[in-house]
């Protein structure tokens, strides 16, 4: 019933090893897709990480947008990132 919490309680390296999408490395940032299915469409959703003083930082992306695939979900996410990662940077952590 809750499966979405179990999944917000893994790491981001689990979480990585459990996507379908490559993760898309720009800018010092790491870019990782995550389609959400939902009512026979796929919403974007990702996850953007960086490696901070030993840490992994992560901002997690989530948008209204519906696509009828994840690859298209996926797609568009990588350039959504892009642009949060180009206009905000590390403040995405913050």
């Amino acid at each position: 019933m809750f499966n979405w919490l179990k999944k917000l309680g893994r790491s981001p390296a689990q979480r990585q090893a459990g996507s379908r999408f490559e993760p898309v490395d720009y800018q010092g940032y790491r870019i990782q897709p995550d389609p959400q299915a939902e009512g026979g469409q796929y919403r974007l959703r990702g996850r953007i990480l960086a490696e901070r003083d030993g840490e992994t930082r992560e901002y997690l992306l989530i948008r209204a947008d519906l696509l009828p695939s994840a690859e298209q979900a996926a797609e568009l996410m990588i350039g959504k990132a892009r642009r949060l990662i180009d206009e905000s940077g590390d403040r995405l952590f913050d």
